[in-house]
């Protein structure tokens, strides 16, 4: 564990990323830490895609965290997110094993690799209504006018990152971050990426097999449970579009159409985050989804067996 203490295998949606890395966590006899945004909730399986059975192989069941940490109706963020991660990257490490974070929610990864501290800073509710009624171009102006070594970072093509930088701009006015002494992390990152189509007809098929699995009895019950539908949009695509449909503003067959096209929106969007993660300079071993997983395993076995030794 001299070069790399943490193996990171990310992706798009129904890329076959958890898959493939319990077939990795197997072979190392190592844990999985997970890095979605979405499967830390409880009751939320079939929505999120959890797909617990796929940590079961030859007979036992990998080790995974950060999986059902939460109760539905609860908010998780970056910020505890890091925390929980380091939690279960000293657990893992203090056993000499090699920890796999397997995810594909790419903030969370990237906060991570590039140790940003400005996720501490909390939400500002009140302020980013205030600036959401401005342009972008309004919001330019006024980071500019407010320029300093928290600001050089910014996206200035995207308005919601315009909003959070000069909220952190505001919070940092009056208050001072603390800070946190981490384990220093060295990772080595995979990849999985499929053609469009190919990620396409995998995103199709498995939203059909949720359908059948139960999915849009896993929404009413968590209705029932007294869990908003405000809320349960803000838990992402499948919630919001079933609630949408629960509501009267679309037939079933429009649904499913509407939600498939959503969600393969969704995988081009995580693409997209990956190759900005690769323009701030995170290393990325890209490695083709569609190759059996066997094959992926051992490419990785052989990356990871050369970072060891």
């Amino acid at each position: 564990m001299d070069t790399h203490n943490l193996i990171i295998i990310l992706g798009a949606t129904a890329s076959g990323k958890t898959k493939l890395a319990v077939q990795v966590a197997e072979a190392l006899n190592t844990e999985i830490i997970s890095a979605d945004s979405r499967q830390v909730f409880k009751c939320m399986d079939i929505g999120t895609g959890k797909d617990l059975q796929e940590y079961f192989i030859n007979g036992k069941t990998i080790p995974h965290h950060l999986i059902d940490i939460l109760e539905p109706g609860e908010r998780y963020h970056v910020d505890a997110f890091k925390n929980d991660f380091y939690k279960a990257f000293q657990t893992i490490t203090a056993q000499n094993k090699i920890p796999i974070l397997c995810g594909g929610t790419g903030m969370y990864i990237h906060s991570l690799l590039q140790n940003q501290t400005f996720t501490a800073v909390p939400v500002n509710q009140e302020l980013r209504e205030h600036f959401d009624a401005l342009s972008k171009e309004e919001l330019v102006l006024k980071l500019q006018n407010n320029q300093n070594q928290n600001t050089g970072y910014v996206d200035l093509s995207s308005k919601k990152r315009l909003i959070r930088a000069l909220e952190i701009n505001d919070y940092l006015k009056d208050h001072q971050l603390e800070v946190i002494q981490r384990p220093v992390i060295k990772p080595i990152t995979f990849g999985l990426k499929n053609e469009v189509e190919v990620t396409r007809a995998k995103i199709l098929k498995r939203l059909d097999e949720r359908f059948a699995s139960g999915l849009m009895e896993e929404v009413a019950q968590l209705l029932r449970d007294g869990i908003s539908k405000e809320m349960l949009v803000f838990y992402g695509l499948e919630y919001k579009f079933i609630v949408n449909y629960l509501d009267g503003l679309f037939t079933l067959d429009e649904l499913k159409l509407k939600l498939g096209i959503a969600i393969c929106q969704y995988a081009k969007r995580q693409n997209t985050f990956f190759r900005k993660m690769e323009k701030d300079n995170v290393p990325i071993i890209w490695l083709d989804a569609s190759l059996p997983a066997n094959q992926l395993k051992q490419l990785i076995l052989e990356k990871v067996s050369v970072g060891l030794n």
